[in-house]
């Protein structure tokens, strides 16, 4: 009889695992390693339900996914990208949720003196011109976009740098511990850095121009061009993101008494 009921029992259970909903999330490197995600998800899960299968990648291979049908859903912070991904039909629209901003970390004495620097396009001049180690992550995440775009409004092109530069190709924890062990400079989101463990030498040098400003925003997978995603889902995860729950847990989480992201989704 207790054989037969616990039977019974395990059925049901893998009937219900079965059955759950989940969606599959692209998200940006920044959304896992700030910690964030561990603070939303179980929410997610409580309030909807729904499970979220995060894969956490750069920016630029979280679009690709989105394009493939691989996932129901990107959530990244690289705006041109992303107004793209949705003008060539592989979203259905952009949703702003939340933004943090770019910061410059560096070691502590400063070899380059960007804490004195008027502009982030000023803080990669004095790089370039003193020529110490800085780490790109080099992965086409929005990070990476970013720094792109700073080096090119500096009128300077990293393709032509010496080994001072240096390339890892890897996501924001893995190359903030390069940029410690080489005690070198890198351009990292504000947010990561705060819930970065290995600081070793390393300080936030330079923040505050307008240009770092980061915005991190949803976007669903178009339906139309990959008829399996689960756009439903999709629906019901963005209508959370943007909810006062998502506002509260975003706005309250800190590390150290600071605020990594604000919520700024427009609820309309």
């Amino acid at each position: 009889m207790i054989a037969r009921v616990l039977g019974i029992m395990a059925t049901f259970l893998m009937a219900s695992v079965a059955t759950a909903d989940s969606i599959k999330l692209a998200v940006t490197t920044s959304f896992e390693n700030s910690g964030l995600s561990s603070v939303l998800l179980p929410a997610i899960q409580e309030d909807l339900g729904l499970e979220v299968q995060l894969l956490v990648v750069g920016t630029g291979q979280a679009l690709r996914l989105g394009e493939a049908g691989d996932v129901d859903a990107i959530l990244v912070h690289s705006r041109a990208a992303e107004e793209q991904f949705v003008a060539e039909g592989s979203g259905t629209h952009r949703r702003e949720i939340m933004y943090n901003d770019f910061v410059f970390i560096g070691p502590d004495d400063d070899p380059a003196g960007i804490a004195s620097a008027e502009s982030a396009v000023d803080a990669l001049q004095r790089i370039e011109t003193t020529k110490p180690a800085f780490v790109s992550r080099g992965d086409d995440s929005g990070t990476h976009k970013k720094e792109v775009g700073l080096w090119q409004e500096a009128r300077l092109e990293p393709e032509s740098f010496e080994a001072w530069y240096r390339k890892v190709g890897a996501g924001m924890g893995a190359s903030l511990n390069t940029a410690a062990g080489l005690e070198a400079y890198i351009l990292a989101d504000r947010a990561s850095w705060l819930n970065f463990g290995n600081k070793a030498g390393l300080g936030l040098l330079f923040a505050g121009d307008p240009v770092l400003f980061n915005q991190y925003a949803f976007l669903p997978v178009s339906p139309e061009k990959h008829p399996h995603v689960r756009n439903d889902l999709a629906v019901q995860l963005e209508e959370w993101l943007v909810s006062d729950r998502s506002a509260e847990l975003i706005n309250s989480y800190q590390i150290e008494g600071e605020t990594l992201f604000t919520f700024n989704a427009d609820p309309e």
